[in-house]
């Protein structure tokens, strides 16, 4: 378990990356090295990031940005760009995106725009960014509680996986990374959804072979179809009512906004029941689903009020064909179809299915 080898980079593991990293920046020599944080791995992953890189007579800045889902935005990009040409990056500089996915997606997002396009490293540190944020090349930010409306599919020059930055997450982010791995299980692998299920007795050792199997999975998929015109839709299991969920919790004053893997975990239920009525999914696999989820995953009461604004959402959903949403849906576990149409009607029924659940 070192490296894995995607379509425009390499994935490098634990015991190799920062030598892989310090044998990269000796190779390419860049004029200058920007380093990209948030407030958080600032303080607790910078310095062992530091401890670690090998920069020789090159110079090293440290960009800061706020932490969370509300900062990925256009205004922040605006600021890190400002701050390069500031420092005088030019096209041989190189900038090193050290976070979670928000920093992983600004991060890359704003390498693959100024000057046209420099390099950039994605160094995850959350559980999510590992297994989904930082690989496959997709970079951008939201368009106010919208997600992802604007970005480019852009692969950096490599992605380095340091498990050990795990230490630094607190147990929500933890969880919230677990729902992509999840995802990873229900549309491409029973076996490796099985593995998953108990993640309450997993230790962070254990991860380690989780992780690296749910990076070769999305990597498999990314790789046969980069730009997302067939196979790789199967990636957005979960994530049409999800992020519906999440931007309109993100958005609405009176609710505590949800991570992103506590957004999509719902949308899995949903998108599960609705693949159950329509595609025939089995009651076994349709409980196992629920079940499964709500052994890591809080319930949250969605009301009727609500579920009719999250559906008014669903009309951003980026996989939309003119004007019609597109979900994906399983015919059975590790069996997804794409560009299914699903009517308001079922969508409803699906909120009344999820809010009866009591499987604790």
């Amino acid at each position: 378990m070192t490296s894995i080898t995607t379509k425009n980079a390499i994935i490098h593991f634990n015991e190799v990356v920062y030598t892989e990293l310090n044998t990269y920046i000796k190779s390419t020599n860049p004029s200058s090295i920007f380093i990209l944080v948030d407030t958080n791995t600032h303080d607790l992953c910078l310095p062992k990031f530091l401890a670690k890189l090998e920069s020789g007579d090159i110079v090293v800045e440290v960009m800061e940005i706020p932490e969370g889902e509300d900062h990925k935005t256009i205004d922040i990009c605006t600021g890190v760009w400002e701050a390069l040409s500031e420092y005088h990056a030019d096209r041989k500089s190189l900038l090193i995106n050290l976070g979670g996915g928000v920093v992983t997606d600004l991060g890359g997002f704003v390498a693959s725009t100024y000057m046209r396009g420099i390099d950039y490293i994605n160094v995850p540190t959350s559980l999510l960014a590992m297994v989904d944020a930082s690989v496959g090349g997709k970079t951008g930010v939201d368009l106010g509680v919208l997600k992802n409306q604007v970005g480019v599919i852009s692969e950096g020059s490599m992605v380095l996986v340091d498990t050990s930055f795990l230490e630094t997450l607190p147990s929500n982010h933890m969880v919230s990374g677990y729902a992509e791995m999840l995802k990873h299980g229900l549309i491409y692998a029973k076996s490796y959804w099985q593995s998953l299920i108990n993640f309450e007795n997993l230790k962070l050792s254990d991860l380690d072979g989780l992780i690296y199997d749910s990076i070769v999975i999305k990597n498999k998929v990314v790789t046969e179809d980069p730009k997302e015109s067939g196979l790789r839709k199967i990636l957005n299991f979960g994530h049409t009512l999800g992020h519906a969920i999440e931007s309109y919790f993100l958005g609405n004053a009176d609710k505590t906004p949800l991570l992103h893997g506590e957004a999509i975990a719902i949308g899995m239920i949903l998108e599960s029941y609705i693949s159950h009525k329509q595609l025939g999914l089995s009651n076994e696999d349709l409980t196992e689903i629920s079940s499964g989820i709500l052994k890591t995953f809080s319930k949250v009461i969605i009301p009727q009020d609500d579920q009719e604004v999250i559906i008014r959402f669903l009309k951003h959903d980026k996989k939309n064909s003119y004007g019609v949403v597109k979900f994906v849906l399983l015919e059975a576990i590790g069996q997804p179809k794409i560009d299914c149409e699903v009517s308001n009607e079922t969508i409803i029924e699906a909120f009344a299915y999820y809010n009866s659940l009591n499987l604790n």
